[in-house]
């Protein structure tokens, strides 16, 4: 589906069991797509656990920019596509997350949607060789519970464990991520299973 938002159309992958517990959205960084293979193993481990998984092309990228953009119109545009989502199921958990770029938007805008928590694979701490350069207050102001995932070989740096609710790095893995997405996917959705709701046995 197609979401209109104030920096043109976002469009959004929309994948769900028959009765989710929880509603996942994932978007990509700066850079590469939704197809990401984190993302997609993210999103199998999550449809398997029984959650709604929605993988956010931002309007950014469809329309062809090489960047983001400022982080406010960025922003805008991400809350524009989590109202939408929201008003599609009420009343379901709504946990958001991203891979690099995508993991500081969901930080930043968590309260502002009204997120119960924040994936963040590949948080890119600071830009490469510039470690005084620190992102470390988006983690904090997230507002909620957020679990981290990077790779110990990630040039972008490794957020501090009391930056996070959970901090997960994974030996051998740099930035990308895709020497094993498929441990990525099985730690993200062990940790969403913390904030589903609870189904009674039929």
């Amino acid at each position: 589906m197609e979401i209109t938002t104030p920096r043109g159309p976002a469009r959004v992958d929309l994948e769900e069991p028959a009765d989710p517990r929880l509603l996942l959205v994932l978007t990509h960084g700066s850079a590469g797509g939704v197809d990401a293979p984190d993302l997609l193993a993210v999103r199998d481990a999550a449809l398997a656990a029984g959650f709604g998984v929605a993988r956010v092309t931002q309007a950014f990228r469809l329309a062809g920019a090489r960047a983001p953009g400022s982080p406010a119109r960025q922003d805008e545009a991400w809350e524009a596509v989590l109202t939408e989502l929201r008003a599609h199921r009420p009343g379901l958990p709504l946990v958001q997350g991203g891979r690099s770029n995508g993991a500081r938007v969901a930080c930043r805008t968590a309260a502002a949607v009204g997120a119960a928590a924040v994936v963040a694979l590949a948080f890119p701490l600071h830009p490469p060789g510039r470690p005084g350069t620190s992102r470390a207050g988006e983690l904090r102001g997230a507002g909620v519970d957020v679990l981290v995932v990077n790779g110990d070989r990630d040039p972008f740096g490794v957020p501090d464990a009391a930056d996070a609710a959970r901090l997960v790095v994974l030996p051998g893995e740099g930035h990308d991520l895709k020497r094993d997405p498929a441990r990525v996917g099985g730690i993200v959705a062990e940790w969403l299973g913390h904030y589903a709701l609870t189904r009674e046995p039929s």
